[in-house]
């Protein structure tokens, strides 16, 4: 078998639940009371599809504008990008526009794009017509989901979806970046890199980046 390792970040309007979605697919938790994230915080999961390993690291970035600015730190090497809005905010789903155009001002390869809109329990309060929002998906070439992080309704088939996506970009792009491994000597590699990819431990580490001044919380956490 063979391990895909992929980096992934996640982006959007503060407070649309960037990282209660995170966290609901790599801890199975919720909270109301989540603190905003200030920089970015780094969770790792592992997912198996087709006797593939599809290692995730996920950089949850800070919406806040106070932030923004160091927002392209995070971007260099990545190979999928969320970009999530809540569909009962119209400005979230406005402002992906200049999430989007930063992204590709500041990555070159080929990467999996998936738009999440988020909060799906709340849909009577609806401000983004789900047909609109699958057309600027379409536009932007990402996929579409709905999700409740919350509720954990299809949080799950947005990580599957970004997943499969790094498999079909393997397999149909020379040009990407993600770095491919022999499974059984995936442990080895990932314990001497000196690379983001240190660990699935199933706690929180410390990781040792010159970004940790900024960084609300380093946290590496086994989801699967």
């Amino acid at each position: 078998m063979k391990t895909i390792v992929g980096k992934v970040v996640v982006l959007g309007h503060q407070g649309v639940g960037k990282t209660s979605t995170v966290i609901r697919y790599v801890e199975n938790s919720f909270s109301q009371h989540i603190t905003p994230t200030v920089g970015a915080s780094f969770f790792s999961c592992k997912l198996l599809i087709d006797d593939i390993t599809v290692k995730l690291q996920i950089w949850d970035t800070a919406g806040q504008e106070r932030f923004k600015a160091m927002a392209p730190m995070f971007y260099r090497n990545a190979n999928a990008a969320l970009i999530v809005f809540d569909i009962t905010l119209r400005q979230s789903f406005e402002s992906m526009q200049g999430w989007v155009f930063e992204l590709k001002q500041n990555v070159d390869n080929p990467m999996v794009l998936c738009v999440v809109g988020n909060k799906s329990d709340l849909a009577k309060n609806r401000q983004v017509n789900r047909d609109e929002a699958i057309q600027y998906a379409k536009s932007i070439g990402a996929t579409y989901h709905e999700c409740s992080a919350m509720h954990d309704q299809g949080v799950g088939l947005v990580f599957d979806d970004v997943a499969r996506g790094l498999i079909r970009l393997l397999g149909n792009s020379s040009d990407h970046n993600l770095k491919v491994y022999d499974s059984e000597n995936i442990d080895n590699i990932m314990a001497n890199s000196s690379e983001l990819e240190a660990t699935d431990t199933g706690k929180e580490e410390t990781v040792n980046l010159s970004i940790n001044s900024i960084a609300h919380g380093n946290t590496v956490k086994k989801c699967c």
